[in-house]
């Protein structure tokens, strides 16, 4: 908790508004400036703070937009004309593969992310988000990955059996090639990459909001970034599981999805779509989130029923993950199910329409002032709405049995993602590039921009609604002419081209007139009233502000020169590094300075080797594959060894407010990012624990039963269980050890190797009890996810002995202590997590079978 002065001086609260004087002292600024200052010529690469970073994201999204949008077309003009052979069947399943790819996991979630790189730290009045070089890996991953993944497109080795990848026709026997591993490896390694980014918006938003800024006073677009990180952790490990699961079968046999096997190809569009429909609201929930912001600013008012919208915003994510079966109406699953997937389908439109009508209230209250940004904002309520309306259409059992599979879905679908994130986004691109750009915009060119893409999206796909009730299906590369299908075909294919010509004007628009800049930009020509607009530098705001309201700029007078001026919290650099105030999770009160990280190399160089221990992995050049992948172990553990500074004295941020410059514990912004990494590795965890129930539902007659020869003797699961009771006490040991007035530095050593070798030894035991018993993964799906649930539990104990040994390089070196224990706390908990894992399995896998049985 924050230290008071001693002195009589006045509180906090009775200087909010101005806690340092004026003028600062000099050489202030120019010590902000040289610290924060942004590597030039090649060494931006090296760069980790938002702004940069949000850049890079940001061009990278609107690249693989492009890409993707140019497969687009030439599908569009394969389909023209019927009888078509401008595209063969094989590159025609190869090009659409990719470009849906492309835009769900390399456009979509990426481009929302980039935007709150960009813009979180300005809008919460932070200096930077707390871990900058796990930002910057995030983005070197995604991009190297993204373009790897792309360029198999050239050399023959592209996916060709759909974006959702569906078992059997991905499976070894109907796509033998590799183009289905560069998208199981591939796609799984970027999924990581938006989880790593989910990890630094959830801690960002909640731990480094200026002090003030409650929950309540937080702005819209900060509540959809941190629900959409929230989403992230729950949905992404379902998708990551999957992938596993089919990449373990191709390569070695594994029959999660082989029917004849005790598998079931069913499974994987479970897991798939438990992933798959909350990111159609992981994208739209930060689109509404700019819509919310740009509408208040252009209607000149605040915006109406504020509550009541982060109310739906936080429904609409918990509402989304029971839309799964949404897509599998058709798969013969009980009417039960479909009658309550049925209903859940039709209810997220309630707080849907709730935001809606929200957004129209607050446009009508105020003055709307009609630039390109508003434009944006009703073509997106249009089409939006259309989408939603189809939506609830499909969302009825009896009519999507009539157009499922066909183009009635695809319009629907574009439909929703153009409309709910398309055009929200280049309505913020064009809405909040003055904040970064030493020019705005184009008007005349943002309104050719807003009514060649409004145009070319309807002309596009309005007419497949029709295709769709009509009987065309979706991926088919040509169709017969008697079939009736070309005019409007041609009228999609026309369609696109204007929407193409649309986004090339906006192309143009950005080279004439972007001006990316860190100072002094273009500034707040919209006149709006968050904090993103205030006058930022490489370092952010000049002064870290204080917060009574949810529109700072139009309720606190003078607030923005105040903050230029340096006169609010932490104006100057006084652990002589890089700093960000950390303030508590609901009330936004200081509590201590986080000391950032400056460039490096290490960010770019472990994406870079990570992503090569993928690749490599895929194309089975499995030695070299291990050696890059220990390599960005290595790369990472050295970023990490500065990554907890020796304690400095308390640092006096103004107003007479001291607080310390590090925490320990549940203080430690470290500590809020393994708890997210936990509930990742938790959520991993509950998705193979569906599968193997769903397994056993399915196919019961492979299934094991009380006195089968095919379960472990007990005696191995005691010995594992007694194992992970002796990792749980070495642990307790260490705690103890380190806590104590003077920490034991011998017996906390061996105790966290103690700790960690039983941990080991218990999962050796549960291998050894299976194997005895003549399980092998490769004969059933019974046993396939048996060595699927010990292969989790493996990969959390390999990452705890590189953790442990970790520690204990630091404790030899005396680095570790009872002020210093971060790097011990992240440990603990994910031990403690492993350990409870483990003890859970233990009763999955040989509990389960005998109560059942």
């Amino acid at each position: 908790m924050p230290e008071r002065a001693p002195s009589t001086g006045p509180t906090a609260e009775a200087v909010s508004e101005l806690p340092n004087p004026a003028p600062r002292p000099p050489g202030e600024l120019e010590q902000l400036e040289r610290i924060w200052a942004v590597p030039r010529g090649w060494r931006l690469l090296s760069a980790v703070n938002n702004t940069v970073i949000g850049y890079f994201y940001i061009a990278a999204a609107l690249l693989f937009f492009l890409l993707a949008g140019v497969l687009a077309l030439l599908m569009r003009l394969q389909l023209a004309v019927p009888g078509n052979d401008f595209l063969g069947p094989e590159t025609y399943n190869q090009i659409f593969t990719m470009h849906g790819t492309v835009m769900m996991f390399l456009f979509a979630v990426p481009a929302v992310e980039a935007i709150g790189i960009l813009l979180l730290p300005q809008m919460l009045g932070a200096r930077d988000l707390p871990f900058p070089r796990l930002g910057a890996f995030a983005f070197w991953a995604y991009l190297i990955g993204g373009l790897m993944f792309f360029a198999t497109l050239f050399v023959g080795l592209s996916p060709s059996s759909g974006w959702f990848m569906y078992p059997p026709l991905s499976s070894i026997k109907y796509a033998p090639g590799l183009g289905a591993d560069f998208w199981l490896l591939g796609i799984g390694f970027i999924e990581i990459s938006a989880i790593a980014g989910a990890i630094e918006i959830i801690v960002g938003v909640l731990r480094t909001r200026a002090p003030g800024m409650s929950l309540a006073r937080m702005p819209i677009l900060a509540w959809t970034l941190l629900i959409l990180a929230v989403m992230i952790v729950f949905a992404f490990p379902a998708v990551i599981l999957a992938t596993i699961m089919l990449e373990f079968e191709r390569a070695f046999g594994w029959p999660f999805f082989i029917a004849e096997r005790g598998g079931d190809p069913l499974m994987w569009q479970h897991l798939f779509w438990f992933f798959g429909h909350p990111e159609v609201y992981i994208i739209f929930l930060p689109a509404a989130g700019m819509v919310s912001m740009i509408v208040s600013t252009m209607a000149r008012a605040p915006l109406i029923a504020h509550d009541l919208v982060v109310i739906a915003l936080i429904a609409t994510g918990f509402v989304s993950f029971g839309l799964w079966v949404h897509h599998m109406f058709t798969t013969g699953i009980p009417s039960l199910s479909l009658a309550l997937f049925s209903a859940t389908s039709l209810a997220v439109a309630l707080p849907s329409g709730i935001q809606i009508f929200a957004w129209i209230a607050t446009l009508a209250a105020g003055r709307a002032r009609f630039a390109t940004p508003t434009l944006f904002i009703l073509g997106f309520l249009l089409i939006f709405t259309l989408g939603g309306l189809t939506g609830v259409m499909v969302a009825l059992v009896p009519f999507d049995w009539q157009v499922h599979d066909t183009y009635f879905v695809v319009a629907h679908l574009h439909y929703v993602l153009i409309g709910g994130m398309v055009f929200p986004l280049f309505a913020s691109l064009y809405y909040w590039a003055p904040a970064f750009s030493r020019r705005p915009l184009s008007e005349r060119l943002g309104k050719w921009t807003f009514w060649l893409m409004f145009i070319g999206t309807n002309v596009a796909f309005f007419p497949m609604h029709l295709l769709g009730l009509w009987g065309m299906p979706r991926r088919v590369h040509t169709y017969l002419a008697e079939m009736a299908w070309q005019p409007f075909n041609m009228t999609s294919t026309i369609g696109a081209f204007i929407l193409a010509g649309g986004i090339a004007t906006f192309l143009f628009d950005l080279a004439r007139n972007l001006r990316p800049t860190l100072s002094r930009p273009a500034g707040n020509v919209w006149r709006a009233g968050t904090l993103e607009w205030i006058e930022n530098g490489s370092y952010g705001a000049r002064s870290i502000p204080h917060v009574t309201a949810r529109d700072p700029l139009w309720r606190q007078a003078g607030l923005e020169r105040a903050v230029v001026e340096g006169r609010f919290y932490l104006p100057d650099a006084q652990t002589g590094g890089r700093e960000t105030l950390v303030t508590s999770p609901i009330e936004a009160m200081p509590e201590f300075v986080l000391r950032l990280p400056g460039p490096g190399w290490t960010p770019l160089l472990a994406a870079a080797f990570t992503t090569a221990f993928f690749m490599l992995l895929t194309v089975k050049q499995v030695t070299l594959g291990v050696g890059c992948g220990a390599l960005a172990v290595a790369i990472i553990l050295v970023w990490m060894w500065d990554s907890d500074p020796a304690p400095v004295p308390a640092v006096a941020i103004g107003a007479g407010i001291r607080v310390p410059a590090q925490a320990t514990g549940p203080a430690s912004h470290s500590w809020w990012a393994m708890v997210v990494l936990i509930l990742v590795a938790a959520s991993l965890y509950l998705s193979f624990v569906f599968s193997y129930l769903y397994l056993w539902t399915v196919a019961p007659g492979t299934w094991p039963v009380a006195m089968d020869p095919r379960l472990a003797d007990t005696r191995w699961g005691w010995a594992s269980a007694a194992l992970l009771g002796a990792g749980a006490l070495a642990l307790g040991m260490a705690s103890v050890a380190l806590a104590a007035p003077r920490p034991r530095h011998v017996l906390l050593g061996i105790s966290i190797a103690l700790a960690v070798v039983a941990l080991a030894a218990s999962l050796a035991a549960e291998i050894a009890g299976h194997l005895h018993a003549g399980l092998r993964p490769s004969a059933a799906g019974h046993d396939a996810m048996v060595f699927l649930g010990i292969a989790l539990q493996g990969q959390l104990v390999a990452a705890l002995v590189v953790m442990g040994l970790f520690v204990l390089a630091r404790l030899a070196t005396g680095r570790l202590d009872a002020a210093r224990r971060a790097t011990f706390d992240s440990l603990s908990l994910l031990m403690r997590y492993a350990l409870g894992q483990g003890a859970f399995g233990l009763l999955l896998l040989h509990g389960f079978p005998r109560v059942v049985g």
